[in-house]
């Protein structure tokens, strides 16, 4: 009876969790944030770039060359290329546009009448800054003289200083005549009546912004057996005289050159040894630029 047994089988189930539900969801993903990317370069681009490139690129994607050429004998079954046509200009050839894209542009270049105005128009202003420093020069001027002709200590001079226009600006010279010397002799001191003089000069031009050149001059005698000549002498008359604008009342950062000349440059150069050429020079220099009479 035991063998007549029906045999019992038994089936073990192994139960698990969940399965994967796949991995296209990760690729659908993948392409929507690239997309997004791509979206918003895209948007950035549009931004960034001009109108004239914006055209460049429009005519890349859009192009007007059509092919030139056929490959093929025609007819049915005759070789004829199945390809399409297009902006291809050769079989081997890749397509392509060609398409000239211009900078942004920084600012055109003045046309020649442009220019010419706007030169026109710097001379103008340059001529009326001119014209102010003419009158601020020829008031100096007229101070100086109305002040020597007033003060009883300075009476006497006029014929000491000489004042007139240069290139450089207002020159006011003073001279030593036959019986009137600024300076005692051979020496750099100034005398009493020439040191009051140049502090009144120097009252008279303390309100122009002008800087000031000051040269010393001598005539053509020199001295024997003696380091000491024109040069040094011509110098130290000049330092002194510009010891006396400061003391009287001109301000030091006016003063831009100091110099001795000795006796190249003589005033009256037909007779070198004439005291006449014994002399300080004060320019006050200009800060406008003497303009040509057709600028003016």
């Amino acid at each position: 009876m035991a063998d007549d047994a029906v045999p019992i089988i038994i089936k073990k189930v192994k139960k698990g969790g969940h399965g994967a539900h796949g991995g296209a969801w990760k690729v659908a993903y993948a392409d929507f944030v690239t997309a997004m990317m791509a979206f918003f370069l895209l948007l950035w681009l549009l931004n960034v770039t001009t109108t004239e490139q914006k055209e460049g690129l429009s005519d890349y994607f859009a192009p007007t060359t059509s092919s030139l050429s056929q490959s093929g004998a025609g007819g049915m079954l005759g070789g004829r290329s199945m390809q399409v046509d297009g902006a291809r200009l050769s079989d081997t050839g890749s397509p392509s546009v060609v398409s000239s894209i211009q900078p942004p542009e920084q600012g055109k270049k003045e046309d020649g009448e442009a220019a010419k105005t706007r030169e026109m128009e710097e001379a103008e202003l340059l001529a009326k800054l001119a014209k102010i420093e003419e009158a601020s020069f020829d008031q100096a001027r007229d101070e100086i003289r109305q002040a020597i002709a007033k003060d009883p200590q300075l009476s006497g001079l006029q014929d000491n200083i000489i004042i007139d226009m240069t290139p450089e600006g207002l020159r006011i010279q003073i001279v030593d005549q036959f019986n009137e010397s600024m300076f005692e002799s051979g020496s750099s001191k100034i005398t009493g009546r020439v040191r009051n003089l140049i502090s009144m000069i120097a009252k008279s031009i303390a309100e122009l912004p002008n800087s000031l050149s000051i040269s010393g001059h001598t005539d053509s005698s020199s001295y024997n057996g003696s380091d000491y000549g024109n040069w040094e002498l011509s110098s130290d008359r000049a330092n002194a005289s510009r010891r006396a604008l400061l003391e009287g009342g001109l301000s030091s950062d006016r003063i831009e050159k100091v110099a001795g000349r000795a006796d190249t440059d003589p005033l009256i150069a037909d007779d070198p040894s004439n005291p006449g050429n014994r002399r300080i020079s004060i320019i006050l220099l200009r800060e406008t630029p003497v303009l040509p009479k057709n600028l003016k």
